[in-house]
């Protein structure tokens, strides 16, 4: 039987993994071609001009759309089949071909970092309905702003370290974030923050890391939430209390294979809202999927099953 042609449209984002995209575009071109007879392409030249482009390409008619690019070009992109919090098209399709320095939703996705698999994945791969995160929270001007997140969204110590990165590429120097971690863990002990999931009681801490998790990998490769999945309608919780820069070192390596959540210093708790409370006056900035976009407070609340992506989810 043949299999019907989708209507497909590929954004890319050049700037992506330090401008290598833009260089590998010819051959990421022709590896598409060899598994879709006819697809639209489009590069992004400015921050969140991927979620202006998918929308415009739903609206058109657009069923596979297809992203080249890291977990911020992603998460544009997610952001983009959404409009006026609702969901354009339900049987649209997202499909990624990593081309990011990070790219941690493709470890929770099973999507191989090898072009040719990837795009061969894309083609063949069932659609998997995930669930979607959307948070609630402060821009640093103080205005309320909402956003959506397919992977991991963390206050405390990933806001931290991805603004110093982003400071670092504003000065042309090389970032690299597990120096900038490392630097960052040297002097950031932490913000004392109330938190409420669900209907539970509120508690108070001071916090290293809150991760508000629907994927299980953050942080270019850290397991931060090794029982997380993207179809189980919940967030894992995270919240690693203050710890000593000796100690990070010590039990840092824990974060990576994800034998950490039995530390005594680390909570796990599963919820479908959360809901975050500063009790500093400092910033406790936020970021998602990557990406530094504001600060506490803020509230998190998933949303089940409500976007198609090309995968294969892994199990436990």
């Amino acid at each position: 039987m043949k299999r019907r042609l989708l209507k497909t449209r590929v954004i890319i984002n050049p700037a992506s993994n330090h401008g290598r995209t833009r260089h590998r575009w010819s051959e990421i071109k022709e590896g598409l071609k060899s598994f879709f007879k006819e697809f639209k392409y489009d590069f992004t030249e400015r921050p969140f001009q991927a979620t202006e482009l998918t929308r415009e390409a739903l609206k058109e008619g657009t069923e596979l759309l297809i992203g080249v690019g890291g977990d911020g070009t992603v998460n544009e992109i997610a952001n983009g089949f959404f409009d006026q919090q609702k969901i354009i098209n339900p049987e649209a399709t997202l499909g990624i071909v990593p081309s990011g320095t990070g790219c941690d939703l493709t470890r929770s996705l099973n999507i191989p970092r090898n072009l040719k698999n990837a795009i061969k994945l894309i083609s063949e791969a069932p659609d998997q309905s995930i669930d979607v995160g959307r948070v609630c929270y402060s821009t640093p001007g103080g205005q309320s702003a909402s956003r959506y997140f397919l992977n991991i969204a963390d206050f405390g110590l990933g806001g931290e370290v991805v603004k110093k990165v982003n400071e670092e590429r504003l000065k042309r120097k090389a970032s690299s974030y597990i120096r900038c971690l490392i630097e960052t863990m040297l002097t950031f002990k932490g913000h004392e923050v109330r938190i409420s999931v669900d209907d539970q009681p509120e508690a108070s801490g001071n916090y290293l890391i809150g991760a508000i998790a629907n994927g299980q990998v953050f942080g270019k490769g850290m397991k931060v939430a090794p029982q997380a999945r993207l179809d189980d309608n919940l967030f894992d919780i995270i919240l690693i209390k203050s710890l000593k820069f000796i100690e990070f070192c010590w039990h840092g390596w824990k974060l990576i294979n994800g034998s950490h959540l039995s530390y005594h210093k680390v909570t796990m708790l599963r919820g479908r809202s959360v809901r975050v409370f500063p009790l500093t006056p400092q910033p406790v900035l936020i970021e998602l999927d990557g990406e530094q976009v504001g600060n506490l407070p803020a509230s998190f609340e998933i949303i089940p099953s409500s976007l198609q992506v090309k995968g294969f989810l892994k199990k436990g």
